[in-house]
């Protein structure tokens, strides 16, 4: 793999590598990287493994080669501390609890002494703490260079270090962001580059697809108000109506959540657009922010933070017109989501290809995609399509574990149908003796949250094993907890498919309920799969299977992380074994023996 990354990085072109677990992937590209003498960005898809990547990878390798290149890392916007905004947080005294006042002053102490601003090193206020919209940026509310604090700026500081690094780590939704940006003409986020290497690169085109459309969110509306109301009263003292109007927002987008229904859903406008009270929603939302609008146009001359507050409501204006309006056009899906008391609208295309083929043009770079799911069977075929990728080198290097030896898969028997309603208390019922024998050191993924509470519901009080369940604390504290406790059985959905590394044997086995098909009740999806047949294509061969191969081997890749790891992936859908197409999913994993007999499966944990 590192001759092909470097080949690729002397010749140009563009590699897509598949690299199985064990390979050493980071390091095969991270030497050619470091010692091409040329500039190279590094994209991977969350911000933790970006972490990993700059503080224990890239020092490791710098040090064995003795090279003396330049490396930086740079985050999105919102995980450096906004000076600016700090201060009229402090300023405003608008917190909505004493617990937010206690992390505010937290956040001041660290204030002073940090030299990143990385809000990550914050270890006292959870990542989750609303405070933290108060006292960073976004692309919304951000000053520029006319920001009275830029000289404070970190996120400045980052970029001014990212533009000198010869070797620079960054994540996939910077990268799109930049993508997109570049696009609208504006000026790019990152610098050029001769070379981009693109870890997780799996995840690129659901980002991508995010990036490349339009959104407007309940929360984007409120803070518009919110951030109204603390420059109203920093510069424009006298203007009482600006304040009554922004405060007449939150209202109004409260209003359309409401109409929108009180469950949680993720649905096409199509399906609420002409209803009486959604539209009347709609057009009281319109009316408050046009409202605003106006006054702020009036007081925008009165300061920085009023100018920024006013370019804002004309931007959202011009969203929520193209969200709500009457079409959004045969290449694009508008659809909406509602959670909790927040809600977002959104636009997005259903085909990226065209897009990042020519941003890819545009750059006249080097282009290296890798990770350890890209193939479905022997191709790259699904993958390239979904970016647009046609003239590549193809490159698949299978893990160098003992699969045959050190792994089994097992199918229980006589398993109902995932459509059943008794599917989940029939997998739950399987699972036990496995669990008994495995003792405990499990990972039970779902597919869904529902399936996941009611499985917690059914283990409750039955396993001999301490029981985790995702929800119920933080991601990471949950996993630092099933490292520790050795014996741990613990439940997740889509979050612990994939960028979890459970090393040795704390973690022996790991159930799948089902087969990873999007829901095709998915707005999204829906409209792919519909815009894929009017094109005269099967969108289940060439769409769904594929997408639901590759995820399956990410939850799969959770069990083997080492060359001494042994486990027991425990497939539990019956279609695996029952449909045709169940070939596919097999001819895909690691070359595990097979069975259906559970007392291969305890003599393989006695053994």
């Amino acid at each position: 793999m590192a001759e092909a990354v470097a080949t690729t990085l002397d010749e140009g072109g563009t590699l897509i590598v598949e690299a199985g677990t064990g390979t050493g992937k980071t390091y095969a590209y991270l030497v050619p990287a470091l010692s091409a003498g040329v500039r190279v960005i590094i994209s991977t898809g969350t911000r933790h493994l970006q972490d990993q990547l700059y503080r224990q990878d890239l020092p490791v390798v710098r040090k064995a080669l003795n090279v003396l290149a330049r490396v930086a890392l740079l985050k999105g916007r919102g995980n450096y501390l906004c000076a600016y905004r700090l201060q009229t947080a402090e300023e405003s005294g608008r917190l909505s609890s004493r617990e937010q006042v206690v992390e505010l002053q937290r956040i001041r102490a660290w204030a002073r002494r940090t030299r990143h601003g990385d809000i990550a090193e914050v270890a006292d206020v959870p990542e989750t703490s609303p405070i933290w919209l108060r006292v960073t940026s976004t692309v919304d509310n951000c000053l520029g260079q006319d920001c009275p604090r830029l000289a404070d700026c970190f996120l400045a500081k980052a970029r001014r270090e990212a533009l000198a690094a010869d070797v620079l780590v960054i994540n996939h939704h910077l990268f799109c962001a930049d993508m997109a940006i570049k696009e609208t003409g504006f000026a790019e986020l990152l610098p050029g580059a001769a070379a981009f290497i693109l870890d997780e690169a799996h995840q690129l085109p659901e980002i991508a697809s995010h990036f490349f459309g339009k959104s407007l969110s309940g929360r984007q509306l409120g803070e518009l108000a919110r951030d109204t109301v603390v420059e109203q009263s920093r510069d424009a003292a006298d203007f009482a109506v600006l304040r009554q109007r922004a405060e007449a927002l939150e209202p109004a987008a409260a209003a359309l959540r409401e109409s929108l229904g009180l469950a949680d859903r993720r649905a096409p406008w199509r399906e609420v657009a002409r209803l009486p009270l959604v539209r009347k929603a709609v057009g009281e939302l319109s009316g408050a922010l046009d409202r605003l609008r106006e006054a702020l146009k009036e007081a925008a001359q009165r300061g920085k933070g009023l100018e920024n507050c006013h370019r804002r409501g004309e931007e959202l204006a011009q969203r929520l017109a193209v969200l709500t309006g009457e079409d959004g056009g045969p290449e694009n899906v508008r659809w909406f989501e509602t959670r909790g008391r927040g809600f977002t609208l959104s636009l997005t295309p259903l085909d990226i290809a065209p897009t990042f083929r020519e941003r890819m043009e545009g750059q006249q770079s080097a282009w290296i995609f890798t990770s350890a799911t890209l193939a479905v069977g022997e191709t790259f075929d699904h993958f390239a399509a979904r970016l647009g990728l046609h003239d590549y080198e193809g490159l698949r290097l299978d893990s160098p574990f003992d699969f045959a030896r050190n792994t089994l898969l097992y199918h229980p028997p006589e398993l109902p149908d995932p459509g059943s309603p008794r599917h989940t208390i029939a997998l739950v019922e399987a699972s036990l003796p496995v669990l008994a024998a495995s003792r405990g050191r499990a990972f039970l993924l779902f597919t869904s949250h529902r399936a996941l509470r009611e499985a917690a519901g059914l283990l409750a009080g039955r396993l001999d094993y301490p029981l985790l369940v995702q929800g119920e604390r933080p991601k990471a504290a949950l996993l630092r907890e099933f490292r520790a406790l050795g014996n741990a059985v613990l439940l997740g959905t889509a979050s612990f498919w994939e960028g979890v590394d459970v090393r040795g044997e704390a973690l022996s086995c790991v159930v799948i309920d089902r087969l990873p098909f999007a829901a095709p009740g998915d707005p999204v999806i829906q409209a792919r799969i519909e815009s894929i047949r009017q094109h005269g294509e099967d969108p289940f061969l060439s769409y769904q299977l594929p997408h639901a191969v590759i995820a399956l081997k990410q939850g799969a890749g959770r069990l083997i992380r080492d060359v001494t790891d042994r486990g027991v992936l425990v497939l539990g859908d019956p279609r695996i074994v029952s449909k045709l197409y169940g070939r596919v999913f097999l001819d895909s994993l690691p070359p595990m023996p097979r069975t259906r007999n559970l007392e291969r499966v305890r003599a393989f944990f006695a053994g």
